[in-house]
């Protein structure tokens, strides 16, 4: 199904629409301030192992996931002061953050270090989803075996017809995937370049 949003208004019955096939265990494809991504509920374990199937991605390479705020990343990340005060500087925004889980994640969700990936998206829709589903959503981003990304949510909504419950169609998006940051240990490292100013971390 593709359900068209308007990224500057969503409307929340649609928005709506969305969270109630998050809960019933659904897959979606949703826009986010880099790519479109694909995504599910971070405690459905079925449905993440859904989601590595159709990445075809090995289970010891976890998926980030996405945040509404910084109050929701520190029920499922361990937020030392410098780490909060950095990303209250640079959140929503296309950063995705390196810190320790909390054990609100679910084990398929941590690296063997017990890390996580964590985003807030400057996207008016991804934020209004994950607000109104209450849990963080799994996000990787919407790409063919080859890599390839889809720029096109009505490509990427046939290429994955019936694999993918959902597609959003939130208009064009920036081609640049978020910049990876880790800050554990209070040590800030560039993992990635991408979108977003890293000179702080310079």
């Amino acid at each position: 199904m593709l359900l068209t949003i308007n990224p500057i208004n969503p409307q929340e019955r649609l928005i709506l629409q969305v969270v109630e096939c998050l809960q019933k265990g659904g897959i979606i494809a949703y826009p986010t301030d880099t790519y479109y991504g694909i995504g599910c509920d971070i405690m459905n374990k079925k449905a993440i192992e859904k989601v590595y199937q159709l990445k075809q991605r090995s289970q010891d390479k976890p998926f980030s996931f996405i945040c509404a705020d910084l109050k929701n990343i520190s029920q499922y990340a361990k937020v030392s002061n410098y780490a909060y005060k950095t990303m209250k500087r640079l959140l929503p925004g296309p950063y995705t953050f390196i810190l320790e889980g909390s054990r609100l994640v679910p084990k398929i969700m941590l690296t063997k270090r017990k890390t996580a990936g964590i985003r807030v998206p400057d996207n008016k829709i991804c934020l209004a989803l994950v607000e109104k589903f209450g849990n963080a959503i799994i996000s990787t981003s919407a790409t063919m075996p080859d890599g390839s990304i889809f720029h096109d949510p009505s490509l990427l909504h046939d290429y994955f017809k019936g694999r993918i419950d959902l597609v959003i169609d939130g208009g064009p998006l920036p081609d640049q995937p978020s910049s990876i940051i880790s800050l554990l240990n209070d040590e800030p490292e560039i993992i990635r370049k991408g979108a977003g100013d890293v000179g702080l971390f310079e």
